[in-house]
């Protein structure tokens, strides 16, 4: 074979290669995960030998608690690691129902819950179920990123829509009917929320129920933190769906107050009707949740799990006490007080007109990794830094510390201007 042959068959065959690896459009339409990527470039400056603090996954530092860690093991000592049901073990579908009735005084029919592949595996059934191409679901900005990438990933739009301080950074029942198009299907909101840990007053999230059910739409509430509200006791959207049980999804997880977050497991409470729907979409895309997770995950709701769960709840509202003064006395502000979940949206614009920038500059010199605004959406992320309190107490001490000495000669000669509602 002559030497020109053999450069054509490789030209060729790269040709067809390159044709083979053509990615679908949907991959473009999603974003990387910055955060994993800050947080790569945090573990290796530690692999480095840098001390760093890490405030920026909002991962509890706290893991599963004896009782869970004990039901794993009798799991996997008596085998039970077969497929479930791609609904989930009727035990602890009972066991989340039971929890509703004890804790929030909301009555759930088993039947409804879907136990899922944590709380994303959940919203992925949701659109998968209910968002045909082109057809769009309404957030606020800013928001989890992944929310609006779920979307994407079954061809429909994420309209964000700006949420500044005004509005605790959430969606109101006004800005969703100003906002409603022919093309709306629903709305997603998360109440408390991710990055803000603001959450949306119940006689509001009513509101936007209503006004989403008067166009025919769907609400879907992402309740993942709901069990780490600080201010009063959780109330559920599902007291709002009892009246007719057809218009909305509540999705939470067993990742953040039950601190069994690479477990992954999670669940939704559908309207009755969709549960065959969501049982179809389960079984050919994930077949069933973990097994030994859902088994470990029975012990979550007995009395000697859920006394830890609480103690913890208590020492995360200490840790947002103490961090939340401490940083607006460093020149931060902080215009919403968070009321749940571990994160605070920090206004960072008195030292830096670029988020990202000056997040880099406090991984390299202070050792002190937090997320700029990027991720969570459009509304000015350049301002906006979002800081997770999910670490020791006594880490979030040594970060205060740090961040002290350097910003202790920072030019401040440009106050934080006052962000206007609706920003």
């Amino acid at each position: 074979m002559s030497y020109t042959g053999t450069f054509i068959d490789l030209f060729a065959t790269t040709s067809i290669m390159n044709s083979a690896l053509e990615l679908a459009d949907r991959t473009r339409r999603i974003e990387p995960f910055h955060v994993m990527e800050l947080q790569k470039r945090a573990y290796a400056l530690e692999k480095a030998g840098r001390s760093i603090i890490h405030m920026t996954i909002g991962e509890p530092d706290f893991t599963a608690p004896p009782p869970v860690v004990e039901a794993l093991a009798q799991a996997m000592r008596e085998q039970r690691s077969q497929y479930t049901a791609a609904l989930g073990l009727p035990a602890l579908r009972h066991a989340i129902a039971d929890f509703y009735a004890s804790r929030m005084g909301v009555t759930v029919a088993p039947e409804r819950i879907v136990i899922t592949a944590g709380a994303s595996g959940a919203l992925l059934l949701t659109i998968a179920a209910l968002v045909n191409p082109g057809q769009e679901i309404l957030m606020p900005d800013p928001c989890y990123p992944c929310n609006r990438h779920f979307v994407s990933a079954f061809e429909g739009s994420a309209r964000l829509i700006p949420a500044g301080p005004g509005e605790r950074f959430q969606l109101s029942a006004a800005v969703v009917r100003d906002n409603w198009t022919a093309a709306t299907r629903g709305v997603l909101v998360a109440s408390p929320s991710n990055p803000t840990g603001t959450s949306i007053a119940f006689d509001e999230l009513r509101r936007i129920v209503e006004v989403v059910r008067e166009r025919g739409g769907i609400t879907i509430v992402d309740e993942i933190y709901q069990l780490l509200s600080y201010e009063g006791a959780p109330r559920s959207a599902l007291e709002l769906a009892e009246a007719s049980g057809q218009d909305i999804i509540v999705i939470n997880s067993f990742s953040k107050y039950f601190n069994m977050t690479g477990w992954r497991l999670g669940w939704l409470v559908a309207p009755g009707a969709l549960v065959p729907v969501f049982e179809k979409l389960a079984q050919n895309l994930f077949i069933c949740p973990s097994t030994l997770a859902q088994n470990a995950a029975l012990a979550c709701f007995g009395e000697p799990a859920l006394a830890i769960y609480e103690e913890r709840k208590a020492e995360f509202r200490r840790r947002r006490d103490f961090l939340v003064p401490a940083l607006r006395d460093l020149g931060f502000g902080i215009p919403v007080e968070p009321d749940g979940a571990f994160y605070i949206y920090l206004d960072c614009s008195r030292f830096s007109e670029d988020s990202s920038a000056f997040a880099d500059m406090l991984l390299e010199k202070a050792g002190v990794a937090v997320v700029p605004g990027h991720d969570f959406g459009l509304n000015q992320p350049e301002r906006w830094l979002r800081v997770s309190y999910a670490t020791s107490f006594a880490k979030l001490e040594e970060a205060v510390r740090r961040l002290a000495r350097l910003l202790a000669d920072w030019p401040r000669a440009r106050p934080v201007a006052a962000s206007p509602a609706g920003d």
